[in-house]
């Protein structure tokens, strides 16, 4: 994500830090490097130029020229604008959702269609479900999208929150009235109101949608975007900001993005926090907005943190602590904790997401690395492993020709990706030995060009 962004900007900070000091001149032709930069990441207008104004005007101020490391410390300045610009100035609070109200709380979304709004209620739910703790209901009030009351009824189900029904021959208002009458009735804590959106922004669209807002008075009104709309984001933005009283943001389909104008422009257009943005299609692909955590990413500083909540939801704590025991009361490695291991990363968002939250330099490192090659080699390994079968998986030295062959066969892949994967298999197990020995710095040093995709 942002990766256009994020290189143009690691250029110019290495620029930065190869400057002895920082003077008018020199800060003048980086400042407008960073402007190209932004720019062609498509950020409108109003937003650059505000940005350049205030870091020039801290750039140049006493804290900056009195700093040892001058560059290092222009780069703090870009970092910590680029924040202020996503929001972090508005404090941690308003990016929260606000429930300070007499249950159910009301979330209403609003945006164009393909914005992504559907698929974001059923992730907000899951979201509101699983880190809340909220009882949480959906209805649909798009009654002019075929099937849109259907798709949000399956995503709704996906995530197991409750979902109350309605038909294309209903009236928005009335729908969203009688959600909320059954919401109170069966002590829901939210209810999200999915709302029809169209091609463009028109008249009857943000009519439609104001007087449902003005019959159930929501506490949130959320507005979903396309962050890959670029500039029309910001157009999109004024409308429905103009319209309607947002309360916050949601950008979609940011992993998608090789821009990311849109992230650093709608705040700046609306003056309304980013809430959540969507990183992947999947249903728990939905991150709390974090505008210096996004900051750091867009610089190349990476986002640990994200890392780390990452590893936190797709870990299975009980199987890792399993395993644990088992390796240190002398049991063996065998391929079921061998494919344990690779379904936690899958749940982790995969090499790819783990990567892009990286800092830069690390990245760099695993440059060699072909990540779209090594994905297709973890679901090779995968298959192979559901291809055996159980006696194979806890004993895999039984695993000799014909039942490679089989293997193979049963996986769709050649007989030496087979071979591969054993070979791959045998260094985990002899790094699980080591474990149990405490040959922490052994291990790490076998772990060396281990790797799927390495070249």
């Amino acid at each position: 994500m942002l990766d256009n962004l994020t290189q143009r900007l690691a250029k110019v900070v290495k620029t930065m830090r190869g400057e002895a000091r920082l003077t008018e001149s020199n800060t003048a032709d980086m400042l407008r490097e960073v402007r190209m930069a932004l720019l062609e990441a498509d950020v409108a207008l109003p937003a650059v130029r505000e940005l350049i104004a205030r870091v020039k005007e801290k750039a140049m101020g006493e804290e900056v020229i009195s700093s040892l490391t001058p560059g290092q410390a222009l780069v703090g300045v870009v970092q910590k604008e680029l924040a202020a610009l996503m929001g972090a100035d508005l404090g941690e609070e308003a990016s929260q959702l606000s429930f300070n109200c007499q249950p159910p709380a009301i979330i209403l979304m609003a945006g164009l269609q393909g914005a992504g709004k559907t698929t974001t209620v059923g992730k907000l739910a899951k979201y509101l479900k699983e880190q809340k703790k909220k009882k949480v209901l959906t209805v649909s009030a798009d009654v002019y999208r075929p099937a849109a009351i259907g798709q949000l009824q399956t995503v709704t189900a996906q995530v197991g929150a409750d979902f109350f029904p309605s038909l294309p021959t209903d009236k928005p208002v009335d729908i969203a009235l009688a959600a909320l009458d059954y919401a109170k009735k069966h002590y829901h804590d939210v209810l999200i109101v999915d709302t029809a959106g169209r091609l463009g922004i028109d008249e009857a669209m943000m009519q439609e949608i104001a007087a449902v807002h003005a019959a159930i008075k929501p506490i949130e009104t959320l507005f979903v975007v396309d962050a890959m709309l670029g500039q029309d984001a910001v157009n999109t933005a004024k409308a429905f900001n103009d319209a309607l009283p947002l309360t916050g943001v949601v950008l979609t389909k940011l992993d998608g993005d090789a821009r990311g104008g849109a992230a650093l422009s709608v705040r700046h257009i609306t003056g309304k926090p980013i809430k959540f943005v969507g990183v992947a299609e999947k249903l728990d692909g939905l991150e709390s907005f974090d505008a210096t955590r996004m900051a750091n990413r867009i610089l190349g500083m990476g986002d640990i943190l994200a890392l780390v909540e990452s590893a936190q939801k797709g870990m299975d704590v009980a199987a890792a602590q399993d395993l644990a025991h088992k390796i240190k009361d002398g049991g063996k490695f065998d391929m079921n904790d061998f494919k344990m291991q690779i379904s936690q990363m899958k749940n982790m968002g995969g090499l790819s997401s783990l990567m892009d939250k990286l800092p830069a330099q690390m990245q760099q490192a695993a440059s060699g690395a072909n990540m779209d090659q090594a994905e297709k080699q973890v679901r090779r390994m995968e298959g192979m492993i559901n291809s055996m079968t159980p006696q194979e998986r806890s004993k895999p030295e039984l695993i000799k020709a014909s039942r490679k062959r089989r293997i193979a066969a049963g996986a769709g892949v050649q007989i030496q990706e087979v071979n591969r994967m054993l070979a791959q298999f045998d260094q985990m197990q002899s790094m699980m030995k080591k474990l149990r020995g405490g040959g922490m710095m052994k291990m790490l040093r076998s772990m060396k060009g281990m790797m799927p995709g390495k070249r």
